[in-house]
């Protein structure tokens, strides 16, 4: 089976629906219709630019250039991370904590996927290599962004208990044990909510443009269970460190909480 291709009329005809969101923005005075033509026209470009780079990457099937363009991935989304703290943290460390994370639990699990699972040969096959750590780093930013905002967002708003339970001997990680918790359990849930909704609610996006392009459904359904396990364990893996490297930033040696060392964004 082979796919449909869409055409330029296409495309043109199916951003008209964006339209109705910002109809419903100026109809309701939710001042979005501005933000909404900026990203939409953003997402265009850089959609449409990704393209051409892919198809060139993939043209040379070259770990240099693949490494090259999953570096610039990891960095574009760490800097996403740092856009979404309304308390981040001062200096170098509020973008290298989030990007380092990303660094790893990337190489992880598409290390994971492409020499235990998918076993493409090469192995840093772009086709393979690129979707899949995009996926994982995509889910896995939003995870550690949301862990990382709550924690300072909880720390921020009960300092004074905080600082009472520090003043009486209680070690930085007991003091902070109840906002780690919440924090992780904020940076884990929307996979937890992914996972649950795939199959009945929704087709997940990987299985549904497999299914698009003519996959055979039971194939494309085990690449997307591959997927949501390297997604799930890439956000439990990249929660845990973002919170508790903020956990540790927020606190110096000698147990005491730092605030300062926290800026609100403009």
């Amino acid at each position: 089976m082979d796919y449909i291709s869409l055409t330029l009329t296409d495309m043109v005809l199916a951003s008209t629906l964006i339209l109705i969101n910002g109809g419903l923005s100026i109809a309701l005075g939710l001042g979005l219709e501005r933000t909404l033509f900026i990203n939409s026209v953003r997402m265009l470009l850089q959609l449409t630019a990704i393209g051409f780079v892919l198809k060139f990457i993939f043209a040379q099937t070259s770990p240099f250039w693949t490494l090259g363009l999953a570096m610039i991935m990891i960095g574009f989304a760490g800097h996403e991370i740092l856009a979404r703290q309304s308390n981040r943290l001062a200096g170098y460390k509020a973008y290298g904590l989030g990007t380092a994370v990303l660094l790893v639990v990337g190489f992880v699990c598409t290390a994971f996927a492409m020499g235990a699972l998918v076993q493409p040969d090469p192995w840093y096959t772009p086709r393979y290599v690129l979707p899949i750590l995009g996926m994982v780093i995509g889910n896995t930013m939003t995870g550690i962004g949301l862990g990382m905002e709550t924690l300072t967002s909880s720390v921020k708003r009960e300092q004074a208990v905080i600082e009472g339970r520090l003043a009486i001997g209680e070690p930085r990680f007991i003091a902070l044990k109840g906002h780690i918790k919440q924090a992780m359990r904020s940076g884990m849930m929307p996979i937890i909510n992914a996972m649950a909704a795939s199959g009945i609610i929704s087709l997940p996006g990987m299985m549904t443009g497999q299914i698009l392009s003519g996959v055979d459904p039971i194939d494309a359904s085990k690449y997307q269970l591959m997927i949501m396990f390297l997604i799930a364990g890439g956000t439990a893996l990249g929660t845990t460190g973002g919170v508790f490297g903020t956990a540790l930033l927020l606190t110096d040696d000698r147990h005491r909480l730092r605030l300062e060392r926290l800026r609100s964004a403009e």
